[in-house]
C-alpha cells in the first residue's frame, strides 16, 4: 500500500529510538500499525529515485527481532519455518513463513543463523505479539530457550547501488565482500553491529543490527558518510512502492492467514521437513492450488488499489488487488492480486474495478524492475 492507513489503536503509537532523528529532519509520521513511523521526508518519487540510483537509509527498528539459543535451536526454528534450516551455514540468513496447522501464513520472515547454538528471526512489526506467542506455543515441547530482542534491538536498512560503499566506509570489516543473504560483526563507526546482506527494495545494500541506544549516532554517522554518495533518508511511502516494483510481498496484504505459500508463489520456501502445516501444504500441493497470486501491469487509465475487485467480462468479481500503485522506475501502474489459477498464466487480461469504473490489465511473469 502507498499510503499505508493510519492505525486504529487506542493508545499512542510506540516511537523507535529515531523518532527525534525523524521529526528533526521533517519527516511526515504517521501512525503505522501503532507505531509512530516516517512516510516520506521530501516525498516519495524522490526518495524512490534517490535507492534507486545511488542510496537510501531507512529507519526499519519497528520489526520485531526473536532470538533462539541452546543445543535444540535449529530444531525449534525448523519447527516453525517452511524453509529448510538445515541448508544455512553460520552468518548466513534465508527467506522463509511460518503457517498455521492448515497452510495459512502466520508471517513472512528472515532466519539468520549467528551460530551453531543461536538463529535470529526477524518479523513483521504488527505481528510481533502474535508471532512470539505463535513461536512459544509451538516450541515448549522442545526447548524454552526463545527470548524477544524487539526492544532492545534497532534495525537499520542501507540501500541502492552506492549503499555498500557507504557502509564500508565506515568499517574495516569486509562488507563489499559479505555474499547475498551472508552476515558479519562490524565495528560501524564505533558501535557493535550485526550487518546483513538482506534487504527489501529490490536493490544491493545491507540492513544493520544495533542496540537500541547507538542506533541515533549510527543513523548519523551513516549519513553524514552518505553525503557524497547522495544518500537520502528514505520513508515507508517509497519503502512499498521500491518492494512493489520487485514484487515482494507485504503482510497483511498480498500474504496472510486466509493465504497459503503455495497460492502466494512462494513455493519455493517450502523445503523444510516437520514444521507446522506440513500436512496441509503436501495436501495442497499434490491437489493443486485454486487461486494463485499474480502480478499485472494497467492497459488501461487507472490506478489500482488494496481491496479492488478483479471481475471478469460480465462485472463478476473473480478476485481481488492485494498491492497496487503507479511504479515511478517502470513508469506504468503495476499491482498484485489473486485469481482463479486456471487464469493465472501470463498475457491473461483482467479487468480491475477501480471505484466503479473498469480498467483493462494484463498478467506479468516475474518483478516489474529487475536491478542490472
Amino acid at each position: 500500500m502507498s499510503n499505508p492507513p493510519p492505525s486504529a489503536s487506542p493508545t499512542a503509537p510506540k516511537q523507535t529510538p529515531l523518532y527525534n532523528r525523524h521529526k528533526a529532519l521533517g519527516a511526515k509520521v504517521i501512525d503505522f500499525g501503532g507505531w509512530a513511523m516516517p512516510v516520506q521526508y521530501k516525498g516519495i518519487l524522490e526518495e524512490h529515485k534517490a535507492v534507486r540510483t545511488a542510496c537510501g537509509l531507512f529507519d526499519v527498528s519497528h520489526m520485531g527481532e526473536v532470538a533462539f539459543f541452546g543445543p535444540r535451536a535449529a530444531e525449534m526454528v525448523q519447527r516453525l519455518v517452511t524453509n529448510d534450516v538445515g541448508k544455512l551455514r553460520d552468518r548466513t540468513a534465508m527467506y522463509s513463513v511460518a503457517c498455521k496447522p492448515d497452510g495459512g501464513i502466520v508471517d513472512d520472515l528472515i532466519v539468520y543463523r549467528q551460530g551453531d547454538e543461536h538463529y535470529l528471526i526477524v518479523v513483521n512489526a504488527g505481528n510481533i505479539d502474535k508471532d512470539v506467542a505463535w513461536f512459544q506455543e509451538h516450541t515448549k515441547s522442545i526447548s524454552p530457550n526463545l527470548n524477544n530482542e524487539s526492544d532492545q534491538t534497532a534495525l537499520l536498512a542501507v540501500q541502492g547501488p552506492k549503499a555498500i560503499g557507504v557502509v564500508a566506509s565506515l568499517t574495516g570489516a569486509p562488507i563489499a565482500e559479505l555474499a547475498a543473504f551472508a552476515m558479519t560483526e562490524a565495528d560501524l563507526a564505533g558501535k557493535k553491529t550485526w550487518v546483513a546482506r538482506t534487504g527489501y527494495t529490490g536493490e544491493d545494500g545491507v540492513e544493520i543490527f544495533c542496540s537500541a541506544e547507538d542506533a541515533p549516532e549510527l543513523w548519523d554517522a551513516i549519513l553524514e558518510a552518505g553525503k557524497p554518495a547522495g544518500i537520502q533518508p528514505i520513508g515507508l511511502g517509497a519503502r512499498d512502492t521500491l518492494r512493489l516494483e520487485a514484487r515482494l510481498c507485504l503482510y497483511g496484504n498480498d500474504i496472510d492467514e486466509q493465504h497459503t505459500p503455495l497460492e502466494a508463489g512462494l513455493g519455493w520456501v517450502v523445503k523444510g521437513k516437520g514444521y507446522v502445516g506440513e500436512a496441509a501444504l503436501a495436501k495442497q500441493k499434490a491437489e493443486g492450488v485454486q487461486r494463485r497470486l499474480v502480478g499485472f501491469v494497467m492497459k488501461e487509465r487507472g490506478t489500482a488499489r488494496h481491496g479492488y475487485p478483479i471481475v471478469d467480462d460480465s462485472g463478476a468479481k473473480i478476485g481481488g488487488v492485494t498491492s497496487g500503485a503507479i511504479g515511478p522506475t517502470v513508469g506504468v501502474n503495476i499491482g498484485m492480486g489473486y485469481v482463479p489459477a486456471d487464469r493465472s498464466e501470463p498475457g491473461t487480461r483482467l479487468v480491475i474495478d477501480c471505484r466503479g469504473k473498469p480498467a483493462a490489465a494484463e498478467i506479468v511473469k516475474g518483478p516489474f524492475y529487475k536491478r542490472k
